[in-house]
């Protein structure tokens, strides 16, 4: 009988620590955040400075993927209205000073500027870039997982001409 009980009693403690473990990874495809509808104000962009957009970098891989517009302004990075990547825990926006982000190798072996955490999984978002980073060096903006060190979506930028090129 206490044999039962204990092998009972482990066993539930068990599957509790590994509910929880998989409530904690599930929870934001289960209760996604509202999609973000923060506008792009005109005096704290100033001109553009670069465009992309963001793309699947794996086609075989159908959890990583990401679309959707990005503008770069002297002090914003703006992801547009079409902006979406799929859920997961603990994403992040990126500038990469390299160009053609395609594999998780690329980004790890670079120093990335680290704009935040991403604050919905759709829908346009502004974030403030650091001053003193010069755009020019950054060609890339990625939307990066950190808890699992997980390229989702980069986005490969194209820039202005070259006198709108130097940030603030």
């Amino acid at each position: 009988m206490w044999r039962w009980l204990k092998g009972f009693f482990i066993g539930g403690l068990i599957g509790l620590a590994f509910g929880f473990a998989l409530g904690i990874f599930f929870f934001p495809y289960i209760f996604p955040p509202p999609p973000g509808m923060e506008l792009l104000r005109r005096e704290e962009t100033g001109k553009l400075v670069a465009k992309g957009t963001f793309i699947q970098p794996d086609p075989s891989d159908p959890v990583h993927t990401g679309k959707g517009e990005v503008s770069v302004y002297p002090q914003t990075v703006f992801l547009g209205n079409d902006f979406e990547v799929g859920p997961g825990p603990d994403f992040h926006v990126y500038l990469v000073p390299k160009a053609h982000i395609r594999s998780s190798s690329d980004v790890t072996d670079t120093m990335y500027v680290d704009l935040g955490r991403l604050r919905a999984f759709k829908g346009s978002q502004n974030y403030a870039i650091p001053a003193g980073v010069d755009l020019t060096t950054f060609p890339s903006v990625v939307i990066w997982c950190q808890q699992f060190s997980v390229l989702i979506s980069p986005a490969d930028l194209t820039f202005e001409p070259a006198d709108h090129a130097k940030s603030d």
